[in-house]
């Protein structure tokens, strides 16, 4: 049985996830009241979050393979949200026990995760995003 807490996250994350899905619909006219970088704005290249939102437009269009092609890293971690808050939502729903996240991840996970960012950010410099 999930705790509490475990419960209650898992839960949340599903209806936040649920409310994405349900809200998509909506994207279109929600684009063009969205402003653009600041820091791209001023500094005259992308960031390193270039493309977020534009991925998650593209997704609420269902046009993932768009968003993977033009913004990899934001496409992929907004996919991995929705599913994995559907996945937590009906385990915790079904009171099922969540997996559990370490509280400090191995340097390796670390170096990992900083140079995948660094390399899609290089491939949104590189492609105009």
């Amino acid at each position: 049985m999930a705790e509490p807490v475990g419960r209650q996250f898992g839960l949340l994350w599903g209806i936040a996830a649920l409310s994405l899905i349900a809200l998509s619909p909506l994207a279109a006219a929600a684009a063009g009241n969205l402003w653009s970088c600041p820091f791209k704005s001023m500094v005259g290249f992308a960031c390193p979050g270039c493309g977020t939102t534009r991925a998650a437009l593209d997704l609420a269009r269902l046009d993932p393979l768009h968003a993977v092609t033009h913004y990899p890293l934001p496409a992929l971690a907004w996919m991995g949200f929705i599913v994995g808050g559907l996945v937590a939502g009906w385990r915790a729903w079904r009171r099922q026990s969540l997996p559990r996240v370490p509280r400090r991840l191995p340097i390796w996970a670390r170096c990992a995760l900083v140079g995948v960012v660094l390399v899609n950010w290089a491939y949104s410099i590189a492609t105009g995003v």
